[in-house]
């Protein structure tokens, strides 16, 4: 019992590090320094394309949100900006006037996907990996909506407000990006996306803020039913993926919350969690590096080519 309050305490005390950090960091800066990375060929905005021209089947969308480890955490590398598939496209789901683009409009998957100062995600690999393993008709894209330090209530618009109100000045910066309603932002870009494509899944990484509560699988639940509904979607074609925080085999302060998402499937049937074991972390122990991205990306991938692209297996009776 003492050794999880003092991971809990733990955990709580490096929360604000990396958020501070971030905070610190000016936009400008953040260019100064990446700016000799490859964008595209030198584009004038990151990966920019024409615009889908009407609906495309073959098209297959997947929502992306979370907290700071969908958001992006680690910086951006030179390999992860060049070799990027053309069929695999990101929706912005803000305005991002230092690198030209703006909400609402499709470009390819250059990162960064969420905001335009933050870094590598899950979602990156995820969409390489699928175009790589898919055959060349069918297109990848991503709607991607995260803030970081989010407990998932900000996804619950009942909650939003309050979440919000009560929250620190660098938090309520970055809801400002969505309007303050990160859950409705992504319904509304979700809505657009459904005009070109269909959606086929959602990724969720969260759970640092709402560490070990017992009910969070509930609350999820409340949303991932949402947004269902909001966008006339059946949960047993659009599975949601849950990635597990930091392991304790890794040191991850938060761990104990990955026994809650690995029986996910209990209140969600549809729900599938996702392992990070391996994937390498800062040293703040929330958050993990590019190449701990890299490799959660691709297993999110994997995942969602077993649920949505592999022939299930031939049931045939024992002899």
């Amino acid at each position: 019992m003492k050794k999880h309050l003092l991971l809990a305490a733990l955990c709580g005390a490096v929360l604000s590090l990396p958020l501070a950090d971030v905070q610190a960091q000016q936009v400008s800066d953040f260019y100064e320094k990446n700016k000799v990375l490859n964008y595209n060929d030198g584009d004038p905005a990151p990966g920019t394309i024409p615009q889908p021209e009407g609906f495309d089947p073959n098209f297959h969308i997947y929502l992306c949100f979370g907290q700071s480890n969908m958001e992006g955490n680690a910086r951006i590398e030179t390999q992860d900006r060049q070799g990027i598939n053309p069929r695999f496209k990101m929706l912005s789901a803000v305005d991002m006037p230092g690198i030209g683009r703006k909400m609402g409009q499709w470009y390819a998957a250059v990162p960064p996907l969420c905001r335009e100062w933050t870094g590598l995600t899950p979602a990156d690999y995820f969409g390489r990996t699928l175009v790589e393993q898919l055959p060349d008709s069918i297109s990848i894209g991503v709607v991607h909506v995260a803030v970081g330090g989010a407990s998932i209530d900000l996804y619950d618009e009942d909650k939003c407000a309050a979440e919000i109100e009560k929250a620190a000045d660098w938090f309520k910066n970055f809801c400002k990006a969505y309007d303050n309603n990160p859950y409705r932002r992504l319904i509304d870009m979700a809505k657009e996306a459904q005009k070109v494509g269909v959606i086929r899944g959602i990724l969720l990484h969260q759970g640092c803020t709402d560490n070990g509560q017992k009910d969070w699988p509930e609350r999820v639940n409340l949303v991932y039913q949402r947004i269902l509904t909001e966008l006339n979607l059946k949960a047993e074609e659009c599975p949601l993926l849950v990635g597990e925080l930091m392991t304790q085999e890794d040191g991850g302060c938060c761990y104990l919350h990955n026994s809650i998402i690995d029986n996910i499937r209990a209140s969600i049937p549809t729900a599938h969690p996702v392992s990070s074991l391996g994937c390498p972390g800062r040293p703040d122990h929330l958050h993990f590096t590019a190449e701990g991205y890299r490799i959660l990306g691709r297993r999110y991938a994997e995942a969602m080519m077993t649920l949505n692209y592999r022939p299930a297996p031939k049931w045939e009776p024992r002899k």
